[in-house]
C-alpha cells in the first residue's frame, strides 16, 4: 500500500512540472502580443536617457522572453553633448536589453544591462583635460547617489552593465575625427560595488588615412576601476593596459604614416594607479627581433626598459622618472624630472659597460644603406647630465670682473668607449681605438646640446684620417679630414653607403684627399620611403683626386686624370673641375649628378646628369686613333665594336651634355668655336644642336646616333642643317679651286652607318642645296682648260646635289651669266683631300 500511493504521488508531481512547463510556454506564447509595447518604448527611452545623462533616440522596441526577459532596440543613438559636437557620441543598429526582474516587483521598470553589437562611440577631447565621457560618469554618479534614497524618490536612474561586442572606438579632437581607432573592440563598464564601476575592453588599433596589416598592429587590453568623485580629473582610478603582438613596421606606420622599415614584436604593459591631477605609472617596454626589413643581422637588437614616473594629464607634466634595462652584458640607468611646458627638464644617464654592437645594431635599426656585415666590439660606460645652467656667483668686491657662469641649459658629463673595433663590412682590415672619449661639445646659441669625440684612422695616406663625430638627440654630425688610398677609401665609401661613389670601383692612383662632414637626424622625416630613408641627410665638402687613372666599361682605354674635384652639394654631385686626357686627347669636364628625388605626376621623370666637356684643340683623326685604335681584327677596334653590340655592351646612362672645341679639325677643314648639345639614352644619342664657324661662316646642325639594335648592324647616323655666309675663297681652296666672290649658303640632310670613315664616306645618302650670287672659279690645283668656261664668270649659282656612292654630284645646277644660264656637272669624291671632276658640259639654250 505504501508503495503504490508513493507512486501515484511521484506520477502527480511531475503531472504539476508539466503542467507548469505549459503554463510557461503558454505564457511566453501569449502575453507578449498582449503587452503593450508602445507603452515601455518611451519609458525605455526614458530609462537609458536618465542613466546616461544624454538624449537617446531610437526606432523601434520589440519583446524578448528568451533566454532573459528583456527588450530588442532597433537604431539606438545616444546624442552627444554639443560642447563636444553634434555626431552621436553611440550608435548601435541592434541592442538588447535585459530587465531587472526584482524591479517590476516593485512597480518600477529597470533596465540591468543594455548589450550592443556593431556600435559606433566617439571619445571626443575639446579642451585640455576634458572630454565627453566626463559627463556621463558625474550623471552615473548622481544617479548612484539618487539610488540610494528612499525607494520613489530616486532622481534618476541606475547605471546598467554596459556590453558591446565587434564594435569600433573613434578618437575625437574637437569636431575633427582623428584616423586613430580602434576596430573589432569588445567592451564592457559595470558597477563594481557602490560609487565603484569597472571597465574591461580589447581590441585592435587602426588607422583610416593609410593601408596597415590589420593584424600586425597588435592587440590593445585595458582592465579599469574607478571610483566616484565630484569631478572627472579627481576620479580616483586603477589601470592596466597590454599592447602586445605589435610588429614594428606596422606600429611605426600606425604612429607616424609611413613604414621606416624597422621589424621585430614590440609588447608593452602599463599600471597607473591614482587620478588624472596625480597618477603613478609603471611601464615595461619589451623588443625582440629589432632589425631593418633588408636583412637579419646575426644578433637581432632587444631590450626590455622598466620606467615609473608620476604624471599629471591635466598639467601635462611628468616627475620622478626612472628607467632601467639591460643591454647585452651591460646596463643603462635614466632618471629624469619636471617634464613639463615651460620647465627646465633635469635628466641623468649613467651607462655599465653596454656593448657598442647594440649601438651598431641600433645605427642598422635606424637607417637603411650601411653594409649589414659590418661587426663592432667594444664597451661603452659613463654617465650624463642635462639640467639648467646654475646662475651665476655674485661679484666680489675686490675684483673688477667677473667671468659668468654659461646661460641656459647645459650637459655635463663624458662617455668612454674601451677596446673599440669596427670590421666586416668589406674593410680589409679592422678599424681599431684603445679609447674613446665623447664629452660635451660647446653648443651655437639655438643648437642643441651634443657630445663629442674624435678618431685618428690610418687609411694609407701620408696621414691619418681625422674623424670627429658630434651626436645628439635629434641627429648626428660626422667630419672627414685627411688622406687615403683608393683602395682603402673605397672600402670606406661601401660600408658607409656613401652615394656617387661608384667611379671609385674603376680608379687607380695617388691617395685621395678627403674633405667632408655629413649631418643628418636619426630617423628620417614622416612620409620618406624606406628606400629613400638617406634622403634627409646632407654631405658637403670636396674630394679631390690627383695623378689616377679611369677605366669605363664603355671605353676602349683607360682615362688619365690629372686632377679632378667632387664636390658634394645639397643639389647633388659636382665633378669640376676634371682636368684629363684620353691617348693624344686633352680636355676638361664638368659632371653634375642632381641629386635623387621622387618622381610625380608633373615631373614624370628625375633631372638627368648634366656633362660639360671642352677641348681646346680637337683632332678627328686623333679622336679617332684614340676611339678606335689599330685597325687590325682583334684589336682596340674590335674591342670597341663589342661594346657598341647590344648583345656585350652595358646600356649607355642617360645624360644631357654640352660639347665644346676652340678648334676641331675634321679632316680639310677645321671648325671654330664649336659647341654641341647631346642627350645620351640607353640607345644611342640625340643632337639638339652642333654650332660652329666653318670656312669664314657658320654651320648649323641637328641630328642623332643609334646604337646598333642586333649583333648584325653597326651604328647609324643622321644629320640635317645649314651652312650660312661661308667664304668662297676658303670653300674653293678646300676643293682645289680659286673662288672668288659672294658668299655661299646652303641647306641639306645626310644619314650615314659604320665605324670607320670609310664604312661612313660609302654608306652616305643624302642631299645638298648650294646658292651664291656674283662670282669667278679658276684652276688653282687642276689644268685651267679642265673647268667649263661657264664658272669663269657668273652672275649668281645654285645647285642641288645628290650623296651617295661616296660622292657628292650635283645635279639640277645654274651657273647664270647675264641672259645665259648653263648646267655643269661636278662630282666631288667625299675623301681626304676631296677631289673634284667635270664631265661634259651641258647647255642650257637662253630662255629669255
Amino acid at each position: 500500500m505504501t508503495n503504490t500511493g508513493d507512486s501515484q504521488q511521484r506520477k502527480g508531481g511531475r503531472l504539476q512540472v508539466v503542467l507548469a512547463a505549459i503554463a510557461v510556454l503558454v505564457l511566453f506564447l501569449v502575453v507578449p502580443p498582449l503587452i503593450n509595447v508602445g507603452r515601455y518604448k518611451g519609458q525605455i527611452t526614458g530609462l537609458i536617457s536618465r542613466s546616461l545623462g544624454r538624449p537617446v533616440h531610437l526606432s523601434s522596441v520589440e519583446v524578448r522572453l528568451l533566454p532573459w526577459p528583456g527588450f530588442v532596440l532597433t537604431d539606438l543613438s545616444v546624442a552627444e553633448d554639443p560642447a563636444y559636437g553634434a555626431e552621436p557620441v553611440l550608435h548601435a543598429n541592434t541592442v538588447t536589453a535585459s530587465i531587472r526582474l526584482l524591479s517590476l516587483w516593485r512597480g518600477r521598470l529597470e533596465i540591468d544591462k543594455i548589450g550592443v553589437d556593431e556600435a559606433s562611440l566617439n571619445l571626443v577631447r575639446a579642451t585640455p583635460g576634458h572630454w565627453n565621457l566626463e559627463p556621463l560618469f558625474n550623471s552615473a554618479a548622481a544617479a548612484q547617489a539618487g539610488a540610494s534614497l528612499a525607494s520613489g524618490s530616486s532622481p534618476g536612474a541606475r547605471l546598467p552593465y554596459l556590453v558591446g561586442t565587434n564594435s569600433r572606438i573613434n578618437i575625437k579632437d574637437g569636431p575633427e575625427k582623428l584616423p586613430f581607432s580602434l576596430i573589432n573592440t569588445d567592451f564592457s563598464l559595470w558597477r563594481e560595488s557602490s560609487g565603484e564601476w569597472r571597465i574591461r575592453l580589447r581590441g585592435q588599433p587602426a588607422r583610416t588615412d593609410v593601408s596597415l596589416h590589420q593584424e600586425e598592429t597588435g592587440e590593445v587590453r585595458v582592465e579599469a576601476a574607478m571610483r566616484r568623485a565630484a569631478s572627472l580629473h579627481q576620479m580616483p582610478v586603477r589601470l592596466d593596459l597590454q599592447w602586445r603582438k605589435a610588429q614594428l613596421g606596422q606600429l611605426a606606420r600606425l604612429v607616424t604614416g609611413s613604414d621606416p622599415g624597422w621589424r621585430g614584436d614590440m609588447t608593452g604593459n602599463l599600471h597607473m594607479e591614482g587620478t588624472a591631477d596625480a597618477a603613478q605609472v609603471r611601464l615595461q617596454l619589451r623588443a625582440v627581433g629589432v632589425h631593418r626589413a633588408e636583412f637579419i643581422p646575426p644578433q637581432s637588437l632587444d631590450f626590455d626598459a622598466n620606467c615609473g614616473f608620476a604624471y599629471s594629464y591635466v598639467q601635462r607634466s611628468l616627475d620622478n622618472l626612472s628607467c632601467d634595462s639591460p643591454l647585452g652584458d651591460g646596463h643603462i640607468h635614466i632618471e629624469g624630472d619636471k617634464f613639463a611646458a615651460g620647465a627646465t627638464p633635469r635628466i641623468s644617464a649613467a651607462l655599465d659597460r653596454v656593448p657598442v654592437a647594440a649601438g651598431l645594431g641600433l645605427l642598422h635599426a635606424l637607417r637603411n644603406g650601411l653594409d649589414p656585415s659590418l661587426e663592432a666590439k667594444g664597451d661603452l660606460s659613463g654617465s650624463l647630465v642635462y639640467a639648467a645652467a646654475p646662475l651665476p656667483a655674485p661679484a666680489k668686491p675686490a675684483r673688477k670682473y667677473v667671468d659668468p657662469l654659461p646661460q641656459g641649459n647645459i650637459l655635463t658629463g663624458s662617455l668612454t668607449v674601451q677596446n673599440f673595433s669596427l670590421s666586416g663590412g668589406g674593410l680589409s682590415r679592422s678599424v681599431e681605438a684603445a679609447k674613446i672619449v665623447f664629452a660635451p661639445a660647446v653648443a651655437a646659441p639655438g643648437a642643441p646640446q651634443a657630445l663629442a669625440g674624435t678618431l685618428a684612422i690610418p687609411a694609407d695616406g701620408a696621414s691619418p684620417l681625422a674623424v670627429a663625430v658630434r651626436f645628439s638627440l635629434a641627429g648626428y654630425a660626422v667630419s672627414v679630414r685627411g688622406q687615403a688610398g683608393i683602395a682603402r677609401a673605397r672600402e670606406f665609401a661601401h660600408a658607409a653607403a656613401i652615394p656617387g661613389t661608384a667611379p671609385l670601383d674603376s680608379l687607380a692612383g695617388d691617395p685621395i684627399a678627403f674633405d667632408l662632414a655629413a649631418e643628418g637626424p636619426w630617423l628620417p622625416p614622416a612620409g620618406i620611403a624606406p628606400a629613400t630613408s638617406t634622403a634627409a641627410d646632407v654631405i658637403t665638402g670636396t674630394v679631390v683626386l690627383r695623378n689616377a687613372n679611369w677605366k669605363s666599361d664603355a671605353l676602349a682605354n683607360h682615362v688619365l686624370i690629372d686632377q679632378a674635384t667632387l664636390h658634394f652639394e645639397p643639389a647633388g654631385l659636382r665633378w669640376d673641375p676634371v682636368i684629363f686626357s684620353y691617348g693624344p686627347v686633352k680636355g676638361t669636364a664638368a659632371l653634375l649628378l642632381p641629386a635623387s628625388s621622387p618622381t610625380s605626376a608633373s615631373a614624370p621623370q628625375p633631372c638627368m646628369p648634366q656633362l660639360q666637356l671642352h677641348f681646346a684643340s680637337l683632332d678627328a683623326a686623333a679622336l679617332q686613333t684614340a676611339l678606335l685604335g689599330a685597325r687590325e681584327k682583334g684589336t682596340m677596334l674590335s674591342t670597341l665594336i663589342d661594346r657598341f653590340h647590344p648583345a656585350s655592351a652595358p646600356p649607355w646612362p642617360r645624360i644631357d651634355g654640352t660639347i665644346t672645341a676652340d678648334t676641331l679639325v675634321l679632316g680639310p677643314v677645321t671648325l671654330r668655336g664649336a659647341s654641341a648639345a647631346v642627350r645620351l639614352t640607353p640607345t644611342g644619342a640625340e643632337i639638339g644642336s652642333i654650332d660652329a664657324g666653318l670656312l669664314g661662316g657658320s654651320v648649323h646642325l641637328t641630328g642623332s646616333l643609334n646604337r646598333p639594335s642586333t649583333d648584325r648592324d653597326t651604328p647609324s647616323y643622321s644629320f640635317a642643317g645649314q651652312l650660312q655666309k661661308i667664304n668662297p675663297a676658303a670653300f674653293g681652296a678646300l676643293l682645289g679651286l680659286r673662288w672668288s666672290g659672294s658668299p655661299l649658303n646652303g641647306t641639306g640632310k645626310i644619314e650615314m652607318a659604320g665605324y670607320s670613315s670609310k664604312d661612313l664616306a660609302a654608306s652616305a645618302k643624302g642631299t645638298l642645296h648650294l646658292e651664291s650670287g656674283r662670282g669667278a672659279i679658276a684652276a688653282a690645283k687642276l689644268p685651267a682648260k679642265s673647268l667649263p668656261a661657264a664658272m669663269a664668270r657668273f652672275d649668281s649659282f645654285s645647285a642641288d646635289a645628290a650623296i651617295a656612292n661616296g660622292s657628292v654630284t650635283l645635279g639640277q645646277n645654274q651657273f647664270n651669266t647675264g641672259a645665259n644660264q648653263q648646267s655643269i656637272a661636278v662630282s666631288v669624291t667625299i675623301a681626304d683631300p676631296p677631289s673634284v671632276s667635270f664631265p661634259a658640259v651641258k647647255s642650257i639654250p637662253d630662255q629669255r
